[in-house]
């Protein structure tokens, strides 16, 4: 399906991000404004499984590619805050360039 890890990693981490954003942006909205608290359920369900999927993605992606422990702890960290997959995305992108 995926030709590379790479292209797999990117896919995982742009997912997840956007699930993030649904999650905190979209659910917990639902759940704390107007007391909707199956969307938290659901997309924290979902989130949940594509975090853990990056996190094997980003290891495999790791070992592959011989990305030191600062650069991947750094797009770990990068993983816990909204809208910073996008720098992910810059980050890899600038590391394509060595594969």
């Amino acid at each position: 399906m995926f030709r590379t890890r790479f292209a797999q990693f990117r896919l995982i981490s742009i997912i997840e991000g956007i699930s993030y954003l649904i999650l905190v942006f979209f659910a917990m909205p639902l759940k704390y404004f107007f007391a909707e608290p199956m969307a938290v359920k659901i997309f924290g369900m979902m989130h949940g499984i594509f975090f853990i999927l990056f996190c094997i993605a980003l290891y495999n992606a790791m070992r592959k590619y011989s990305w030191n422990f600062g650069f991947s702890l750094k797009l770990f960290i990068y993983s816990l805050v909204p809208f910073l997959f996008i720098l992910i995305e810059k980050e890899i992108m600038k590391k394509r360039e060595n594969i």
